[in-house]
C-alpha cells in the first residue's frame, strides 16, 4: 500500500508567545471520567484497523483566583442512555469510571469557586456530564446555534435544558495565528480561540500556568496526538461524517502543529496527551 502523504510541514512557531500573567493561585487538573473504544483507522489517516484505541472522556479543571472553570464535562452518570440516543453506527463500547460530579465531591472541592463549564463543542462525549452538574454552560453563539439545530447537538439539548447559558463573544484580536480570541480573566492565562470546522463553533482553549507550562486543549480538532505528530487528517469518510468544514479543520491543524514544540497539545480523546497534568483526586 502506498504511503499516504501527510499535511505539509508548517514553519514552527519562532516568535515570542503571547504575554500571560497567571496568578500564583492558578492550577490545572485532569478529571478522567472514562473511555470508549474505536479503531485507529477511524481516528487518523494511516491508522491500523487492527489497533483499538481507547478514547478519553476527560474534563479539565482550571483553577484561578477570579473563579474556576471546567473545560468540557466528560461522561455523566447517564452516559449509557446518551450513547443509545446516537445513531447505531456511532455507538461504541464504553467504560464509565467516576463522573466529574463524583470527583469534585470525593476531593472536597469547594464548588462555590466554579463559574461554569466551558465546552469545546457540543458533542455528546464532551457534554454528557452536564447532566450531573448544576453549573452555567459557557458557549459561543455559533456553537449554540449548532447545538440547537444540528444532529450532533441532541444530547446537549437534553442535558443542558436546566442550565444557565453564559454566552461569551470573541474579539477581533489574533492569538497564535487564530483570528479571534476571548481572554477569560484578562491576564492571558486562559484564552479561548474560535476554531470552527469540526462543529460551527468549536474552540481551542490555551492555558498558561505560573510554573511556565502552556497547554493547548484542542477539543476534537484532532482525536489523537498521532494526527499532530504525523500531520495526518481524519480519514475522508470521517471528515465527511464528523466535520462541518474539513478545510477549516486542516488550516487550524497546521496552526497547532506549528505550536507543538512550545506547548503541550491535548486532543480531548487521547489518554496519553494528559500525561503530566495532575488528577484532582490524587492532589488532595
Amino acid at each position: 500500500m502506498a504511503r499516504m502523504s501527510p499535511l505539509p510541514l508548517p514553519r514552527a512557531w519562532a516568535g515570542p508567545l503571547p504575554e500571560a500573567a497567571p496568578p500564583s493561585g492558578m492550577a490545572v487538573f485532569q478529571l478522567p471520567t472514562g473511555t470508549y473504544e474505536t479503531r485507529a483507522a477511524f481516528a487518523f489517516k494511516g491508522g491500523s484497523f487492527r489497533e483499538k484505541r481507547h478514547f478519553a472522556a476527560t474534563s479539565v479543571l482550571v483553577q484561578h483566583p477570579k473563579g474556576d472553570l471546567l473545560i468540557d464535562a466528560g461522561f455523566g452518570s447517564r452516559v449509557a442512555s446518551h450513547i443509545q440516543a446516537l445513531p447505531r453506527m456511532e455507538r461504541a463500547p464504553h467504560r464509565l469510571t467516576r463522573t466529574v460530579d463524583e470527583q469534585l465531591e470525593a476531593s472536597g472541592y469547594d464548588r462555590s469557586r466554579l463559574r461554569g463549564v466551558l465546552v469545546t463543542h457540543a458533542h455528546w462525549d464532551h457534554v454528557s456530564g452536564l447532566d450531573d452538574l448544576r453549573l452555567p454552560v459557557w458557549i459561543n453563539d455559533d456553537e449554540l446555534h449548532y447545538a440547537a439545530s444540528g444532529r450532533g447537538g441532541r444530547v446537549f439539548r437534553e442535558v443542558s435544558a436546566r442550565h444557565t447559558v453564559h454566552r461569551y463573544r470573541f474579539r477581533s484580536e489574533p492569538y497564535l495565528g487564530f483570528s479571534s480570541s476571548f481572554d477569560v480573566h484578562g491576564d492571558g492565562s486562559v484564552v479561548v480561540v474560535a476554531a470552527g470546522g469540526h462543529t460551527n463553533g468549536s474552540v481551542i482553549v490555551f492555558v498558561a500556568v505560573p510554573t511556565g507550562e502552556r497547554y493547548a486543549f484542542i477539543g476534537d480538532l484532532t482525536w489523537q496526538l498521532d494526527a499532530i505528530r504525523r500531520r495526518a487528517e481524519r480519514p475522508l469518510i470521517m471528515r465527511m461524517l464528523a466535520d462541518t468544514d474539513p478545510r477549516l479543520v486542516r488550516a487550524d491543524m497546521l496552526r497547532v502543529i506549528a505550536l507543538a514544540d512550545v506547548m503541550q497539545v491535548v486532543p480531548s480523546h487521547d489518554v496519553s496527551a494528559y500525561e503530566g497534568i495532575p488528577m484532582l483526586l490524587t492532589s488532595r
